[in-house]
């Protein structure tokens, strides 16, 4: 009769519950960002339909996503000069990779008023901020389609690059050139082209 190391079965039974732990833990990470992603866009559709009625909307926004938004350049300008209501701004918050330290620095405000701006319902950031929220939701989004996985990317932002200086990719994004450098330079690694 044939012996079993049972030692062998007991670490591969391990190795099958940690794998399959894994597995949980991606298909639920998948299925949050699935979620975040979904209130998002029908928090931009609500935004949207709650436009200064009185001018025209390109009428391709009535089941606009969040990827749909930064095609549509009219739309754009529209949403700086009105502002972002804080609710939409906190569902940008939720797919972007920056705590809330760091949307202050970015957004030249104090936490405590961005927390203050959340207990306001009316609430409608300035354009100079819109833009900037704007901005870093498009240079996140871009990232995400750009790399494998989110967390590729985060690591790419908070890495120096060479080509950029040897400064971080997040340290360029608090004002519109260093973001637009930051967009080419994915735009390069998504063509397959490094310096």
């Amino acid at each position: 009769m044939p012996t079993f190391n049972t030692r062998s079965f007991e670490a591969q039974d391990k190795c099958l519950i940690v794998e399959d732990k894994c597995l949980i833990r991606v298909v639920q990470e998948h299925q949050k960002k699935t979620e975040q992603l979904t209130a998002l866009n029908k928090a931009i559709q609500a935004y949207i339909k709650n436009l200064d009625k009185s001018s025209e909307v390109n009428p391709r926004t009535e089941n606009i996503t969040f990827s749909d938004f930064f095609d549509n350049k009219m739309l754009v300008i529209k949403t700086i000069r009105k502002g972002l209501t804080y609710k939409l701004f906190s569902k940008i918050k939720d797919v972007t990779p920056f705590s809330e330290d760091d949307w202050a620095v970015y957004l030249n405000l104090s936490k405590k008023t961005l927390q203050r701006h959340q207990n306001d319902a009316d609430y409608l950031f300035k354009p100079i901020h819109t833009e900037k929220i704007i901005e870093l939701a498009e240079a996140t989004h871009f990232g995400k389609e750009v790399f494998d996985t989110t967390e590729q990317f985060y690591l790419w932002l908070n890495t120096p690059s060479f080509a950029l200086g040897n400064l971080k990719p997040a340290e360029l994004l608090k004002d519109s050139y260093g973001k637009e450098l930051v967009m080419a330079e994915l735009n390069r690694i998504d063509q397959g082209i490094f310096t």
